[in-house]
């Protein structure tokens, strides 16, 4: 059997220091090299989505008694279970990306459906091809790759959406006629913007300002989607584009000071979501002011 760790690779230091003692990202990634010949994945106290990257590759797939074979194609992902393990068996290396998820957020989704813990659980899963998921998964791969400019929030707006899809696919539901939301009343809403722009500045959580609003994650973000138009990551960005041109309008700070006082991970990141935002980079800002 081909040599494999016994478990997949720790999270940096710098991102576990961010996250407090004893708490862990709701979602993160890793690509990781996948040998060639017969091994059992890692087992890991999260949900692991492999997502295939590069050339096809014949596979074989094995839990507990099943068995399955066939050709792993580029962004094709399979699922393996929270506290599982899964033998596979390759006829030459692969490259996958790994998208770890939190039991506890997919069971609050399973919640608020109604269900309970009855949809919470993941089954295994191979060869599955889903637009969303993959699209969440590049997503995931820009942002680790660009040393996550969209902060905790954004992460944890697409860790929210990876759980809501693949209890989605699992219970193979048809979808319902969509119910009427009602959104934050109007005091809590006043309370999660202004905590917003008292910690524009730090890397924001999707549970923190639930918290602050009082309610869980998956009942917060449609609430304040509801009450705002936007979505939490969306609207928090808009913030920080709108804090960033006034500080360049008053013109006496450094673009690094700017970007700082926004909560932009850095001065690039800032002047993309400017162009992006107001079609003006900080530069072209600040002369227009004068």
């Amino acid at each position: 059997m081909t040599d494999r760790p016994s478990c997949y690779p720790s999270l940096p230091a710098t991102l576990l220091k961010s996250l407090g003692p004893g708490r862990m990202p709701l979602l993160d990634v890793l690509t990781s090299p996948v040998p060639s010949g017969r091994f059992d994945s890692p087992v890991d106290d999260r949900h692991v989505l492999c997502l295939h990257v590069g050339d096809p590759v014949p596979v074989t797939y094995r839990v507990g008694t099943a068995e399955r074979q066939g050709a792993r194609l580029h962004g094709q992902f399979c699922v393996v279970p929270a506290g599982s393990s899964t033998r596979w068996t390759l006829s030459s290396p692969a490259r996958s990306l790994l998208l770890r998820l939190t039991p506890g957020l997919m069971r609050e989704v399973a919640e608020t459906t109604g269900l309970g813990t009855q949809g919470a659980a993941l089954d295994p899963a191979i060869h599955i091809r889903d637009p969303q998921v993959e699209r969440i998964g590049w997503m995931m791969q820009a942002e680790d790759h660009d040393g996550y400019p969209g902060g905790r929030l954004f992460v944890d707006s697409l860790a929210t959406a990876l759980a809501a899809r693949l209890f989605a696919l699992q219970s193979n539901a048809v979808a319902p006629e969509p119910k009427r939301r009602h959104a934050l009343p109007a005091w809590r809403l006043r309370q999660v913007v202004e905590y917003i722009e008292a910690h524009l500045d730090e890397d924001l959580t999707l549970a923190e300002l639930a918290g602050v609003a009082g309610f869980s994650v998956s009942h917060f973000k449609p609430l304040f989607k509801q009450a705002t138009g936007l979505p939490v990551h969306r609207f928090v960005l808009e913030r920080r584009v709108e804090r960033a041109r006034l500080r360049l309008i008053e013109g006496r700070m450094s673009l690094t000071e700017v970007a700082l006082e926004a909560g932009f991970s850095h001065s690039s990141h800032m002047a993309r979501c400017l162009r992006r935002f107001l079609g003006m980079s900080p530069t072209e800002i600040a002369r227009a002011s004068q």
